[in-house]
């Protein structure tokens, strides 16, 4: 059976995922837990979608087993905030190897990433920035170069969130250039909220010490006003991309 998470944005699309069958594609090689390629049909309606399910996720010390339910929760901080950073993304129960996440493949150039689109598509700085912040929200411990996409609609977007919203701080991305930099009323004033409340839906993918946590989050960061600094140097993942 499928559960769905209501979100205000791209509701076609998480209808088809939550509904549809199912059909692995094949296996995403570089990924480490065991992510795959499906097709989710419902008539004539079909998309592409990456699935990973808790049955592939591969053992860590600091994180409990259901990494999918971090994707989710990623999804659901993202469109609450009108940032739309992530694709949407839902849970299933059913599908072919057991409950994992599903998430719509975007289709984007992989010579393309982070790191390019800082250097060369200046149109981009205003999401990137935005990215910036989303990832001290949710505490990102993996945000690798490769993990930022620009897609066909020419959308920023954010993947791979299975490493987020951990009660420790273990914020670790290679999104540093806007260190030190305030940031812009529109979005203080996009996770103003989440000082107060979190989104409907993430009480059922986290418990509460990191729901806790995001809170605090969202009220340091408003204080601050300003994006962190890494005074560490040590605060990136690997590989870089």
């Amino acid at each position: 059976m499928a559960r769905k998470i209501a979100a205000s944005g791209d509701d076609a699309v998480l209808e088809l995922l939550t509904t549809g069958e199912v059909e692995v594609v094949a296996r995403i090689v570089p990924s480490s837990n065991h992510a795959l390629l499906v097709r989710v049909s419902c008539g004539e309606r079909t998309v592409s979608a990456v699935y990973k399910p808790e049955a592939g996720e591969r053992p860590l010390w600091d994180f409990e087993p259901g990494l999918y339910r971090r994707e989710v929760a990623a999804y659901l901080l993202s469109d609450a905030l009108g940032w739309g950073l992530v694709p949407p993304t839902v849970v299933r129960d059913d599908a072919p190897a057991g409950v994992g996440s599903l998430q719509l493949w975007i289709e984007a150039d992989p010579s393309e990433h982070y790191f390019t689109l800082y250097e060369s598509a200046p149109e981009t700085l205003a999401s990137l920035r935005a990215m910036a912040v989303f990832d001290v929200l949710a505490n990102n411990a993996d945000r690798k170069s490769g993990h930022v996409l620009l897609g066909p609609d020419g959308r920023i977007q954010g993947i791979d969130h299975g490493l987020c919203f951990a009660a420790d701080d273990k914020l670790r991305t290679v999104i540093w250039d806007f260190a030190g930099e305030p940031i812009g009323r529109d979005l203080l004033d996009g996770f103003a909220p989440l000082a107060d409340e979190v989104p409907a839906g993430l009480s059922t993918l986290l418990d509460e010490w990191e729901l806790d946590a995001l809170r605090d989050r969202a009220r340091r960061l408003l204080a601050a006003g300003r994006l962190p600094v890494d005074l560490s140097g040590y605060r990136v993942p690997w590989p870089l991309v």
